[in-house]
């Protein structure tokens, strides 16, 4: 009889030591998610940033040598990620392309400029930075215009801080979540030995010492449930990097080192300090209060 009870326990306890790890890590490979997607947010942002031209349309009687050395001096400047020369040929064909019908032979003559094309560094695609830089090149004697999409830019940065902003509030409530699930499944865990440790406590045994093997076997879980969560967001940021390339999250070490790290300390800070709360909440308890 005694035999089939304690084998009962065993299940009973092998049961529980269960769902703890897979609340755990489920509410962990949410978490990592969510902050893959906070840490790669500003990545995301850039990537699209990135994609605004500033044109520069180059004056007629500028010579070849010139418009070599300018778009050798604009390769150079610290704000180019790279540049883009459009003559104004390819330029023209690209406008009959469009409109599905040969304008020149209306016109008889190509009205289109040269064209520089910059595509700025994301530091610099700013309503302010932009300006500035239009400003600039309105001055070169070898230009002729400067334009670029000025509502897209303004647009762009209005998305990018409110993205920053809900992403934020999104993280801290997710967060919030995660610390009351993960806190509930070990409080009950703990719960079911309450007894076992207001018995431990009666024959005098410190507080140090009965909370120490509490707190062992919950940080034990945390760490699996975290090892767990890591297999479900390996094969998400494997899927991603697949599909969207662009973002290299597979070459971004520092972000992989900082996703894991962060979720393996969470797992660790949070079953600690659940552990410790509850294990000092029944230690504190009158014998009587067990029974409720």
């Amino acid at each position: 009889m005694s035999s089939n009870f304690d084998s009962y326990q065993k299940r009973r306890l092998q049961s529980s030591y269960f769902s703890v790890i897979i609340s755990i890590s489920l509410v962990l490979f949410l978490l990592g998610v969510l902050g893959l997607v906070l840490l790669k947010s500003n990545k995301v942002a850039n990537h699209f940033k990135e994609k605004v031209a500033i044109t520069l349309f180059l004056k007629d009687n500028i010579s070849k040598k010139n418009t070599e050395d300018l778009r050798a001096s604009l390769q150079k400047e610290e704000f180019t990620k790279f540049i883009v020369y459009i003559t104004k040929e390819d330029a023209a064909l690209t406008y009959s392309k469009d409109l599905g019908e040969d304008f020149l032979e209306f016109l008889g003559e190509n009205p289109l400029k040269n064209g520089i094309d910059i595509y700025l560094k994301a530091d610099y695609v700013t309503a302010e930075k932009m300006a500035e830089i239009e400003t600039r090149f309105q001055k070169n004697a070898f230009i002729a215009d400067v334009s670029y999409d000025k509502p897209l830019i303004n647009v762009l940065e209005k998305n990018s801080k409110r993205m920053s902003f809900w992403l934020l509030v999104i993280s801290s409530f997710f967060a919030l979540i995660a610390i009351l699930l993960i806190n509930s499944s070990i409080r009950l865990s703990i719960y079911s030995k309450r007894f076992n440790i207001k018995t431990m406590q009666m024959v005098g045994a410190t507080k140090s010492f009965i909370r120490r093997p509490f707190l062992i076997q919950s940080i034990k879980l945390g760490v699996i449930g975290a090892f767990i969560s890591f297999i479900g967001l390996a094969a998400i940021i494997i899927y991603v990097d697949e599909y969207i390339p662009e973002l290299e999250l597979l070459k971004d070490y520092l972000t992989l080192t900082y996703l894991f790290g962060g979720v393996l300390f969470f797992a660790f800070f949070i079953t600690w300090l659940s552990t410790f709360l509850a294990t000092r909440r029944f230690l504190n308890l009158q014998t009587n209060d067990l029974y409720y």
